[in-house]
């Protein structure tokens, strides 16, 4: 076994850009929108105060002010990324808070008029698990027949234990529930992980890593943990009950989660960043190039690749 070959690129992974370029024929951005939505684990309807990493302020629009329509939101991100990244087509990310959270006829409203826009090519949904009705899904396919469509679900982790301890608001079940409903339809599902959550260890990690690779997802995201000024997280790691994992650590971890997805699962990203001016730790994730260089040594150390350990019908391969 070896690399695959369709990834057509220079990486270890399933990369996006990478991705997007041998399905399109040209380069694709994301472009993020903050559509106003807020989150019912912060307004009282599942919890109060949010995930326990989470500032709560939203993008950096919504902190200027009043913000501008989705199809403002989008001319503007169009422009800039045509400049910098050569970007020909777009796929507009609704990013801010559960953006599923509202009236069917409010989230087609905006869907439709993201959709609407010069070469707007696809959606991709960022949201909670047990905020995806049938409808909802139902919606979303009906775009999926001619547009590029990604749902995208944040788990974080498969433990109920993490989950209930960073105050997420549901448990895995409803994640895998989510997941398989939306891929029976045939969306396209990227799940959100924090690799070095409190209290989870490597072999957590990887027990997260073997319950996901069963799931039918096509996309990942990686982030690790940030604690931030204004977060329980960041309050927790001023009082020194929290451990922030060193970079190596964390390189690794996701090193062992790669090695065991499927080689078709497309990596959307592998590190996170947070505001500047709240940031507290740790100091290694504010230079992603860093990070994204000690995953690319780590995986040339071991001379592996996404899915080496990976087995066709679930669960991992022989190690």
């Amino acid at each position: 076994m070896s690399k695959p070959a369709f990834w057509k690129n220079e990486k270890r992974y399933c990369d996006l850009k990478s991705y997007w370029r041998n399905r399109f024929g040209c380069t694709v951005h994301k472009l993020q929108i903050d559509a106003g939505f807020t989150c019912p684990n912060r307004d009282g309807l599942v919890a109060t105060g949010g995930c326990i990493y989470c500032d709560g302020r939203g993008s950096r629009l919504r902190q200027a002010g009043p913000l501008p329509s989705v199809a403002e939101q989008i001319r503007s991100g169009k422009e800039l990324y045509r400049n910098l990244r050569g970007a020909a087509k777009f796929v507009a990310y609704f990013q801010t808070f559960t953006n599923t959270y509202a009236p069917l006829d409010r989230l087609k409203a905006l869907y439709d008029e993201a959709l609407a826009q010069e070469d707007v090519i696809g959606l991709s949904v960022g949201t909670r698990p047990d905020c995806v009705p049938d409808e909802v899904l139902d919606l979303l396919a009906s775009y999926a027949r001619t547009k590029h469509v990604w749902l995208e679900l944040g788990l974080q982790s498969i433990h109920a234990r993490t989950l209930a301890l960073i105050n997420r608001g549901h448990g895995p079940e409803a994640f895998r529930d989510a997941a398989r409903r939306a891929a029976a339809r045939g969306l396209l599902v990227c799940v959100h992980l924090i690799v070095g959550l409190p209290g989870e260890t490597r072999e957590d990690v990887l027990a997260t890593a073997r319950a996901v690779a069963d799931l039918p997802i096509g996309g990942v995201k990686f982030h690790c943990l940030l604690a931030l000024r204004g977060t329980r997280l960041g309050e927790m790691y001023e009082r020194g009950e929290v451990r922030l994992w060193r970079r190596e650590e964390y390189a690794a971890s996701v090193c062992d989660v790669l090695e065991r997805l499927s080689p078709e699962v497309v990596i959307q990203r592998l590190t996170a960043d947070g505001y500047r001016d709240i940031y507290l730790a740790p100091d290694w994730a504010v230079n992603k190039l860093q990070v994204l260089n000690a995953i690319d040594r780590e995986m040339a150390r071991r001379d592996t690749w996404q899915g080496r350990l990976w087995k066709s019908g679930g669960g991992e391969g022989k190690e």
